[in-house]
């Protein structure tokens, strides 16, 4: 059922979508996308059926009062529409479909060709889709996001990562397939959440993903609060680490190893391309020490004195190094909220990669597809 009335023109859109549950380890995603829709005020113009997705019984509706009045919600995607502007000064915009849901509890494709239907009515030029899965990454670094895609030609224009996946997926992988096979081109970004903390907010994997995707469709993304909230995560998670000599050890061999394995990327290059980088986004109204995902916008590094601010439950004592592993005290859940807390996501690319690296190792497996 697609409704598209009151919907304006629109200029160069482009679809943004994240999905709750298992390509949504942190929430990290979905938080993302949501972000957007508060900063920019999205205006919500369909929704799904939910009685054609949702098995009910797993994500339950809610009950709400309105003015005395007893309402409820139903899980659903919806659909809302931002206009934005570009990072050169020029006035130039452009509109951005946000797409905002639960991964679907039945009928897949059909779910596909639904997006699909309003993608290619809104005139969409193409589709991003957010991911995050749990990784063996320490907090302390800056979050590893890849991107990938099944379109070559995108893949060399954008310098992403051609998809080589192969196994158990997610909403995320059926998407980006179904839009290959409808000819629109796709791109999903992935961000790599500690497997030791994987319990949700995740605000500074979710301000990675917002970074990565200004860099992809070359807009300025207002932040608002979250990078003091990502600040302040890591904060509570420095503290939390420190008060269990096991939990800060394992994250000192996680620092060795992204470390030792980020060394070749400290060339003149990398170098170069992250400093562009850092141009493109400087705000000159900003004042000096202003808080980024990869630390302090006046140089500084991204090291911070410990706080309790935070105020997150201890971090999980690891009892394996392979984040396939289920640690003790992970929140696995049995809904598909939860299930991406518990094990990596399919179509998605190696956590250890740099931040803006698309040349990483396959995925690892996650659990068995059965949304068709």
């Amino acid at each position: 059922m697609i409704e598209l009335e009151g919907v304006p023109e629109l200029i160069d859109p482009v679809m943004v979508a994240a999905f709750e549950g298992w390509n949504d380890a942190g929430d990290a995603a979905s938080a993302a996308v949501a972000h957007l829709d508060r900063e920019w005020k999205g205006e919500v113009f369909a929704a799904l059926d939910a009685e054609d997705y949702y098995d009910f019984q797993v994500n339950r509706p809610t009950v709400f009062l309105d003015g005395g009045v007893r309402k409820i919600t139903w899980p659903t995607t919806r659909l809302s529409v931002v206009r934005v502007g570009d990072t050169n000064g020029k006035g130039r915009t452009r509109d951005l479909v946000l797409v905002r849901g639960i991964e679907p509890s039945m009928r897949w494709r059909s779910f596909c060709n639904e997006i699909l239907g309003f993608a290619h009515e809104l005139g969409v030029e193409m589709l991003v889709v957010l991911g995050s899965l749990l990784g063996d990454t320490p907090h302390t670094r800056p979050v590893p996001v890849s991107g990938v895609t099944s379109d070559a030609e995108l893949a060399s224009r954008l310098d992403l990562e051609e998809s080589r996946y192969e196994g158990p997926t997610g909403i995320v992988g059926i998407l980006q397939e179904a839009c290959t096979h409808a000819g629109v081109p796709a791109v999903s970004l992935w961000a790599a959440v500690p497997h030791y903390v994987s319990q949700p907010p995740n605000p500074k994997a979710s301000l990675a993903l917002l970074n990565r995707l200004e860099d992809l469709l070359d807009v300025r993304i207002p932040l608002g609060e979250l990078s003091e909230d990502a600040r302040a995560w890591q904060l509570g998670v420095d503290q939390l680490a420190a008060e269990d000599s096991e939990v800060a050890e394992y994250v000192q061999s996680l620092e060795e190893a992204r470390d030792t394995a980020d060394l070749p990327e400290a060339s003149g290059e990398a170098i170069a391309r992250e400093f562009e980088r850092y141009l493109r986004r400087r705000d000159p109204q900003a004042p000096p020490g202003v808080a980024t995902e990869g630390g302090l916008a006046d140089g500084r590094d991204g090291s911070y004195l410990r706080d309790s601010a935070g105020g997150r439950a201890r971090p999980p004592r690891p009892v394996s190094k392979d984040p396939r592993e289920p640690k003790s005290g992970d929140d696995t859940g049995t809904g598909p909220k939860d299930a991406g807390r518990g094990t990596d996501p399919a179509d998605s690319p190696d956590p250890s990669g740099d931040t803006d690296s698309a040349d990483s190792a396959q995925p690892e497996d996650g659990p068995e597809d059965t949304g068709n």
